[in-house]
Parts: C-alpha cells; sequence; structure tokens
C-alpha cells in the first residue's frame, strides 16, 4: 500500500502552486525538460494511445517565430519566460498503437472513424498536457499555461505538413512571484463541484 506524499510535495504541486506570469532570469536545462516529460508520460491514456506532442520553444529563433501568434496579453510574458513548451495532439497517433498497445489491434479501432480520432486526441493530450504541468511543478519548476493565440498560424510556423495541431501553452520556468502574482481565485468547493452517488 502506497503511502500518502509528504504536505511539502502536496503544497509543491497544488495548495501553493500558482500561475506565473513573469519569471526570474534563470536558465530551464534541456535535461531538465526531458525529465519532466519522462514523469508525464507515465499518466494514463485511453488505449495508451499517448497523442500528445511538445515543441519546447527556447531559442531567441524559435521565441520569434512563435511571438507574432500570440495575443498581445500573453506576448511580454512568453518572451520572457525561459521555454514555452506548445502542447499539441497528433491526430496521427493511431500508428503508433502498435508500439504502444501491442496486446490488441487498437489501430483498427480509428482507422476511418476521424470524429474518434479528433476526440480522442484532444481529450487525452489535454490530459497529458496537465500531467506536463505536475512533472514541472515536481521537479522545481513553475508554470503559466495559457490559451490566447492563433492556433492555425502557430500550427503553420510549427507543425506544417504533420497532423499535429495545437492545444495550449504552458510557460515554464522559474516564477518571479513579487512581480504580476495575482491573489489566488476562488475554487468550488466539494459540494458544488461533486457527488458521492
Amino acid at each position: 500500500m502506497r503511502e500518502m506524499l509528504s504536505e511539502a510535495a502536496l503544497d509543491q504541486l497544488f495548495r501553493e502552486a500558482r500561475t506565473f506570469n513573469a519569471w526570474l532570469p534563470k536558465d530551464v536545462g534541456d535535461e531538465q525538460l526531458q525529465a519532466l516529460y519522462d514523469l508525464a508520460k507515465f499518466g494514463p491514456t485511453s488505449a495508451n494511445s499517448s497523442p500528445m506532442r511538445v515543441v519546447f520553444v527556447k531559442s531567441k529563433a524559435a521565441k520569434e517565430k512563435l511571438s507574432p501568434f500570440l495575443s498581445e496579453g500573453n506576448r511580454a510574458k512568453t518572451m520572457a519566460a525561459p521555454v514555452t513548451a506548445i502542447v499539441a495532439q497528433d491526430h496521427a497517433f493511431h500508428e503508433k498503437l502498435p508500439q504502444l498497445f501491442p496486446h490488441a489491434d487498437a489501430k483498427s479501432w480509428f482507422e476511418g472513424n476521424q470524429s474518434l480520432i479528433d476526440i480522442t486526441a484532444f481529450r487525452n493530450a489535454s490530459l497529458q498536457g496537465a500531467y506536463l504541468m505536475l512533472a514541472a511543478r515536481a521537479v522545481g519548476l513553475d508554470c503559466g499555461p495559457m490559451s490566447g493565440f492563433d492556433n492555425a498560424g502557430v500550427d503553420t510556423a510549427f507543425f506544417a505538413g504533420t497532423q499535429v495541431r495545437s492545444n495550449f501553452l504552458i510557460n515554464i520556468g522559474y516564477g518571479d512571484a513579487s512581480r504580476d502574482l495575482f491573489p489566488r481565485s476562488p475554487r468550488l468547493s466539494f459540494d458544488e463541484a461533486c457527488r458521492i452517488d
């Protein structure tokens, strides 16, 4: 039987974790990005479909390529972030199912069924994006997830010629709690959001 995580770990992952808008001038190493993906990849997806694809936008050239597609309110904080993850979903994910789900012919479940492909890709890549944020927090990084960008433009710039489509962005780095950190917004109580039948 597993033990509950420490209070400090729960604080880091959930209770004290925040959406950051300002960043300390501290680099995020490629090995850290690999470490957070290597944690996030173990989160469950239906039929182990694993449709999330990520571009970690780090270089000046890549940031400049991303910049025109950001909303005005998101541009400055994204350009200042050490890394921006483009969380996307691969609408050809089922091609990898013989590798990822070898004990059944799962690829055939999706072939010719575009609506099932699309909803499975979007749902599961969204889940994986959430796992990615928790993994980032687990390795000591902070996150600033956001929408507010031109998906079609990002897809053309970063995923041309593929069936990969952008979902949302996550700025990643070491958050600067002294700047642009808004008070925590309210959350729904258990009784407002849940029921036990």
